[in-house]
């Protein structure tokens, strides 16, 4: 072990909080190995020898986006290659592929200009109606802010009249990274990193669970990834809501930013592990195979993550963006993937609570 680093050992080792100097340390120390042991002893800390995942689907109701993110490959304005589906289409695509073994569908799309509220309120009725045992996690705070722009309502209206409709709970997307310099150059027209916290706290104070994200990799400095983590650690400790953290590898093919180089292995390895030190409030971390590939995700969950998502099947955001991963995997490849990095597989709904079957789906 590094010299710099047996202070940091020592706050870990003795359940200190570890301080944003400590963040930056772990960011630039040569001494990967060290980092990631660290992070392993608080994974297990946490979860033991558990290698979650779950039987999810991805659903994009639509890619027309009034936004121009330069770092997405995925929306697309009106007329110009966007798509958006009809109630019955998203039912239908729903429907493809559905088994009794889903427990997630995993809906977000672009923010679109003339669709009213009530489509989204209806999606998630219809959805609950034909599939009533299906947790619905569904819009990212981006997107609740403008569907409360749209309806014109107050941000709490707006959550729970989705809540009502049968929005269960909130992935984590759209969080991007919260420093304003960065923020100004990959998504200027997007909501504030305040206001992405103040909705998510406004989500977890109406009894809804959420995860929480990074994107890295791209115009981001060592020190804005740090603070990224602190201002969720920090809502964290007011709400209690997010349940997981899910680095986001920046993808830069089909963006406005594909001069930028892809982040390394090393990079996503690392990022897992600073995540799951500095993040001492959060239950669990994602090593999200869709962004990192299977082998990195393998990795992770030897780096501090505890989970690998899910089955997914046919994500578009990140391939959209020039991912090679799959574009699903099954049960027993995901399980093959957990067990071979000597991690015990457990199959988790939204909720993270274990689910028992009787059989493989």
């Amino acid at each position: 072990m590094r010299e710099e680093l047996r202070p940091i050992a020592d706050k870990v080792f003795q359940g200190q909080r570890l301080s944003f100097q400590d963040g930056v340390m772990l960011y630039t120390t040569p001494d990967l190995h060290t980092v990631g042991a660290l992070a392993n002893h608080v994974r297990e800390k946490w979860n033991g020898n558990i290698g979650y995942f779950n039987i999810n689907r991805h659903l994009n109701p639509t890619n027309v986006c009034v936004v121009d993110c330069k770092f997405c490959g995925f929306a697309r304005k009106p007329n110009k290659g966007g798509y958006t589906m009809s109630l019955e289409e998203a039912y239908h695509h729903a429907s493809q592929g559905y088994s009794e073994a889903v427990t997630e569908l995993h809906i977000v799309g672009g923010l679109h200009p003339y669709l009213p509220f009530s489509y989204f309120t209806d999606l998630l009725r219809g959805l609950k109606e034909r599939f009533p045992k299906v947790h619905l996690k569904a819009f990212t705070m981006v997107e609740l802010d403008f569907l409360a722009r749209r309806a014109k309502l107050p941000v709490e209206a707006t959550i729970q009249a989705l809540k009502d409709a049968g929005m269960d709970s909130c992935p984590g997307g759209g969080a991007e990274i919260f420093a304003e310099r960065a923020r100004e150059i990959i998504c200027d027209h997007k909501v504030s990193a305040e206001r992405w916290l103040d909705i998510a706290r406004k989500v977890h104070h109406l009894g809804l669970k959420s995860n929480a994200t990074m994107l890295y990799g791209h115009v981001e400095t060592v020190e804005e990834r740090v603070d990224h983590l602190i201002r969720l650690r920090e809502l964290q400790d007011n709400t209690g809501g997010f349940q997981c953290f899910i680095p986001l590898a920046f993808h830069p093919a089909n963006t406005q930013l594909a001069h930028l180089p892809a982040p390394t292995a090393m990079l996503d390895l690392r990022t897992i592990s600073v995540a799951r030190l500095m993040l001492d409030n959060f239950p669990h971390v994602k090593a999200y195979w869709i962004m990192i590939g299977a082998k990195t995700a393998q990795l992770g969950l030897n780096f501090g993550a505890d989970d690998l998502d899910g089955t997914v099947v046919e994500e578009k955001i990140v391939h959209m963006a020039g991912a090679q991963t799959p574009v699903g995997m099954t049960r027993t490849e995901i399980e093959h993937l957990i067990r071979d990095a000597g991690r015990d597989p457990v199959e988790r709904d939204t909720l993270y609570r274990p689910v028992h079957r009787a059989a493989a789906a």
